[in-house]
């Protein structure tokens, strides 16, 4: 795990930029830096190594190839790397290797396969910067599913940047790229910004399963994108391929699969653990790494002593059952407002799942043990684990029921009469107005309240700056540019409700909010973390399951339950899900968290920040302390402005 940097076409000091990129994301790779530049200085590379695999120099990037061709700039872990040697080597296209490196097989392959062939033999987590000195081409590719982040775009409209930290890129010399306002509706509504939007103005995220090609002279109009692999191309192809064993041949297949995946994900040269809750997905992946190994496994777990929201006294019970060498952590509000002023430099924008503080937290326990944690995320997406799938999926049979023709002259009459400005009959009159589950869905992730939000919350002043940004754009028109994968999203794509939720998940929540939120945290503390659910065998075969082998009535994630009663009795597991929150509500009421938050809430400095309105601030404020409504958009509001600073 490390951290990439780079530029093009620098109108500044080429030697102290990359430098300073290379140190704002020190913690990503704490171990060692290089740099590279061509000759002309035209391309600039930076790179920050933490070290897993091959400790030695011989690791060291950027690298160049044997043949001199290609360097990169690389960050993750291929994890089937010995296999794509051994082919290289059988097919002479390497006579030997200088060292024990996936970068370096990495590298080799792209020169005998080409980057696209290279990339879709390849399974591992990795964003990459790819060089080709020949054709003065610079490649930037990015893993299927999103577990490494990388940004890139342009400054002062000439020089292209690009970097796996934000931070990177606002600590060139002379970056000043405005607040992206277009993007603020879509924070406020999920609490995330999702790829391929960022913050700023003109600086992207690079989606998931993608590689962009920019030619000398690396201006905007010599971009290229295109996809290697697609999440909703393998969702599509399993479903219309369904897996024609039983369930119980299914359940050995998935062990199988994940058996491999975690193989492959438990070789490294340093010290490895893994996160357990008293989840399904976690229980599984730790049950599966101890039956692989002959010593006892790490696993580490965070607690609270608020017992709604706890779950380690049941995780200690299935370490010990399984026999692992466990550590837990009780956190309280103190540990909470420690964290909190770290969050801005961890994630370099506005971020607001506020799971995000017990993650940094059991990834900070997790590092003084081990370099290398496993995690159990995937499988509530892959498996149909959420309850909300199953709710929806109840909702809108009893809707459709209902003609369009009714439903939605009536959605729209109580959405905007003084029924539509209470929470509860807001959402559903929202709901009412549906026009499939897909958009109900869409319509369920809104949350309370944000009818007021989204009309009101924005200042005018701050969408007016944006029209003018955009010439002859209307406002409408100009929100309407930053759609999401959700928005966007085919209604019926797949033949199964259910599935259709699962993959709309897939393409957005799950990159954008959980695997960012593990991500960086856990390489705020220089852990690097990996995920056996998101293996492609694991993910391909996820998707060619028909809907009864994943829930079956009130039972979620059916068949990997199946794998895991193989190893922990049932009745370990078989309990209502609490899931990996916070207290929030409780704590934001306490002195200390209370006087920071109003701090950022002053009326004033919203006044002369210009994006938000004060007064439905306040509002939302006022209704949380004085009447106890607990609005998720203030957290987000709250992360909004700790970024504003």
């Amino acid at each position: 795990m490390c951290g990439i940097a780079g530029f093009c076409n620098a109108e500044f000091n080429w030697q102290s930029n990359i430098n300073q990129m290379n140190e704002k994301m020190y913690h990503r790779g704490p171990d060692a830096f290089g740099v590279w530049a061509s000759a002309d200085k035209s391309v600039v590379l930076g790179h920050r190594r933490l070290s897993i695999v091959d400790l030695t120099p011989g690791g060291a990037q950027p690298m160049e190839s044997h043949n001199g061709r290609y360097v990169i700039a690389y960050n993750g872990e291929v994890y089937n790397y010995k296999e794509i040697k051994d082919k290289l080597i059988k097919e002479e296209k390497v006579t030997a290797f200088r060292g024990t490196s996936d970068t370096e097989v990495l590298l080799e392959a792209v020169s005998a396969y080409g980057l696209e062939a290279t990339l879709k033999m390849s399974k591992g987590m990795f964003a990459l910067a790819l060089y080709d000195k020949k054709e003065r081409v610079l490649y930037l590719s990015r893993d299927r599913v999103g577990e490494k982040p990388l940004y890139y775009g342009f400054m002062n409209k000439k020089t292209l940047v690009f970097a796996s930290d934000l931070n990177s890129i606002k600590a060139l010399d002379g970056f000043a790229n405005p607040v992206n306002t277009s993007v603020l509706e879509i924070y406020f509504r999920h609490g995330y910004i999702p790829a391929p939007y960022s913050i700023y103005d003109d600086i992207w995220k690079l989606e998931p399963g993608k590689i962009l090609e920019i030619k000398s002279p690396f201006n905007k109009c010599d971009i290229k994108e295109t996809s290697y692999w697609s999440m909703a191309e393998a969702a599509y192809y399993g479903q219309t391929h369904l897996f024609e064993g039983t369930e119980e041949e299914a359940a050995l297949e998935l062990e199988k699969r994940l058996k491999n995946s975690i193989k492959d994900q438990m070789i490294a040269d340093v010290p490895v653990g893994a996160f357990l809750s008293a989840g399904i997905d976690s229980s599984t992946i730790v049950s599966l790494m101890q039956s692989l190994s002959d010593r006892k496994v790490r696993s580490f777990t965070i607690g609270m002593w608020e017992r709604e929201f706890n779950e380690a006294e049941i995780a200690k019970k299935i370490a010990a059952h399984l026999g692992t060498e466990h550590t837990e952590l009780y956190i309280t509000e103190d540990d909470a407002k420690q964290v909190i002023p770290k969050l801005k430099g961890i994630f370099g924008e506005p971020f607001a799942d506020s799971s995000q503080i017990p993650t940094y937290l059991v990834s900070k326990m997790t590092r003084e043990h081990v370099t290398v944690s496993l995690s159990g995320d995937g499988g509530d997406e892959l498996f149909c684990g959420y309850q909300t799938y199953r709710s929806m999926n109840r909702i809108w049979n009893k809707t459709a029921k209902i003609p369009a023709i009714v439903r939605k002259p009536a959605s729209a009459i109580i959405t905007h009469s003084p029924l539509g400005r209470s929470g509860g009959m807001a959402t559903r009159a929202r709901l009412l107005g549906a026009s499939g589950i897909e958009d109900m869905y869409r319509r369920s992730e809104i949350g309370e309240g944000i009818n007021l939000l989204s009309q009101d919350i924005l200042r005018e002043e701050a969408v007016r700056v944006k029209e003018l940004r955009i010439k002859g754009v209307s406002v409408r028109s100009a929100k309407n540019c930053c759609q999401t994968s959700m928005d966007t999203y085919q209604d019926g794509f797949l033949q199964e409700p259910q599935h259709n939720l699962m993959l709309m998940d897939m393409l957005m929540y799950h990159p954008d909010d959980i695997l960012t939120k593990v991500d960086r945290t856990a390489m705020a503390v220089s852990l690097e973390t990996r995920v056996p659910m998101l293996d492609k065998d694991v993910i391909e075969f996820a998707w060619s399951l028909p809907i009864s082998y994943k829930k079956q009535g009130d039972v979620t994630k059916k068949v990997l339950r199946d794998v895991l009663y193989k190893y922990v009795p049932r009745e370990l597991v078989e309990r209502p899900k609490t899931g990996f929150a916070i207290p929030l509500h409780k704590w934001l009421k306490q002195p200390e968290l209370r006087v920071w938050a109003e701090g950022l809430l002053e009326k004033q400095k919203l006044m002369a920040q210009g994006f938000l309105n004060p007064d439905v601030v306040w509002k939302l404020w006022e209704d949380f302390i004085e009447r106890d409504i607990w609005r998720v958009q203030i957290w987000y509001i709250l992360m909004f402005q700790e970024w504003l600073g």
